[in-house]
């Protein structure tokens, strides 16, 4: 009887937390009051269902009667927590989604379990509309990204599935099986879509793009593609031998495809988050690529001790997602970056960071461990 209380309980703050994220998601306001509340009461949800993240904002010195005052100090887990632990709110085998980092930092991938496909959903489209849709064009999705039917624990493939079937005009393609990339398929879409003059969205990471233009190189092909297409590029050179710097990517692109340059967007997201930042539609037309963010996600720059830097200054991404209500709200990542104008400026991987003040100790997770 009290374990059915406790579930009741559970469910009854669950529903409402989503209500009100849902309700602020719709909204679409930049409301900093109304995210601070909202963020605060997510994470004093995750301290009573969360047992790993509990323990580790404890250690910390947070806990039901020891709240922060500012979404800004909440406690942030380390991408690589998702690896040592479960961390959710409710039992990860009822999880509607359940999504796995790509694991090419020490072999092993982490795992993000949500609850609710709902959030997920409302979060990406309405950051995907906002970004790569203000004109809001039925366009053709032809993507270099994990088909989700062949590997369903793909955010990126996921993600691209629910816009094409919200936004896309019935007929999207997918290009990308096993890390093997279909060029040919591609190119015969693509012609396609010129022929019915279609405009397309062409989603894939940087290494796929690479792959792609010197396939067509090989081939001899170039394209003129409709007017009003885009492309969506995801980074994803982590673990690949060779780069190419996106600057002269872009270019690449541009030339052999015919998409102008501010037609390019980058986007930037983690399979540990539910939203997702993109270049600002002003930096897009510049050298230096601003991350705009929709308004319930936020972004903190902060030094090796988890204090927030100066604007300008170097240091290492921060997120708090309100779209992360099962999970953990407030993510700490290896990225670097400086505070710029309403976003950041994405500066890549530090890959001999030592963020001390957001480290968690992986024996003490395996203890919480529910």
């Amino acid at each position: 009887m009290r374990r059915d209380l406790a579930r009741e309980q559970y469910r009854a703050e669950a529903e409402e937390l989503d209500r009100r994220i849902l309700d602020f998601i719709a909204d679409a306001r930049a409301d900093e009051a109304a995210f601070n509340a909202l963020a605060l009461a997510i994470f004093s949800h995750q301290l009573r269902y969360n047992a790993p993240y509990a323990a580790y904002a404890k250690s910390l010195g947070y806990g039901p009667h020891s709240l922060p005052h500012s979404w800004r100090e909440i406690p942030a887990v380390p991408a690589a927590a998702f690896k040592e632990a479960t961390l959710c709110t409710f039992p990860a085998e009822r999880a509607a989604l359940h999504f796995v980092t790509s694991g090419t930092t020490q072999g092993t991938g982490g795992h993000h379990y949500l609850e609710t496909a709902a959030l997920y959903d409302a979060s990406l489209l309405a950051g995907f509309e906002r970004f790569m849709l203000p004109d809001r064009a039925r366009l053709r999705y032809l993507n270099l990204v994990p088909d989700p039917r062949e590997r369903t624990t793909s955010s990126l493939g996921y993600m691209m599935q629910v816009v094409a079937r919200r936004y896309g005009d019935g007929r999207d393609g997918w290009y990308l099986h096993d890390d093997a990339l279909d060029v040919d398929g591609f190119i015969g879409d693509l012609e396609r879509a010129c022929e019915d003059g279609v405009p397309v969205c062409i989603a894939g990471t940087a290494f796929a793009f690479v792959a792609l233009l010197d396939a067509l190189a090989q081939r001899g092909r170039s394209f003129l593609v409709p007017p009003g297409s885009r492309i969506m590029e995801t980074g994803g050179f982590k673990g690949r031998s060779r780069r190419v710097e996106r600057e002269e990517l872009y270019e690449a692109l541009a030339q052999r495809l015919g998409i102008a340059t501010s037609s390019i967007v980058a986007e930037y997201g983690m399979t540990e988050l539910c939203a997702q930042y993109y270049d600002t539609p002003a930096s897009r037309k510049s050298r230096t690529r601003v991350k705009g963010h929709p308004p319930w996600l936020r972004a903190l720059i902060v030094d090796p001790d988890g204090r927030e830097v100066a604007p300008g200054t170097v240091g290492a991404l921060r997120h708090v997602d309100l779209s992360n209500r099962s999970s953990v709200v407030a993510v700490q990542t290896e990225d670097l970056a400086y505070a710029y104008a309403d976003g950041f400026v994405l500066l890549g991987r530090d890959a001999q960071a030592e963020l001390r003040g957001c480290s968690l100790d992986a024996e003490d997770l395996e203890r919480a461990r529910p």
